[in-house]
């Protein structure tokens, strides 16, 4: 259940994320699902080290910290994924 639960929580991460970006991005949504999924690990690592991963109630600081990882991750994604795509156009042309 938990790897169900991570992929629920990604997918969610990843929609939020492309939400607040500015502009469009074309990453496909398999993609930004795995980026929501790296910014929830990566969110909670944070939190951790902050010393907020728990507290009583809703861990509202763990997840401003995990939404936050996944707009870098799914930002930095986007634009690797554009760049790859743009390569492959231009071979195409070639």
């Amino acid at each position: 259940m938990g790897w169900l639960w991570a992929i629920i929580v990604g997918f969610v991460l990843g929609i939020i994320a492309k939400a607040v970006i500015p502009g469009k991005q074309h990453s496909p949504l398999w993609l930004t699902t795995i980026c929501g999924i790296l910014g929830a690990i990566v969110g909670n690592a944070v939190a951790r080290a902050v010393g907020v991963s728990e507290t009583k109630g809703i861990d509202w600081s763990r997840h401003i910290f995990q939404l936050v990882a996944a707009i870098i991750i799914v930002a930095a994604v986007d634009a690797l994924y554009m760049a790859t795509l743009g390569k492959r156009k231009h071979r195409a042309r070639v």
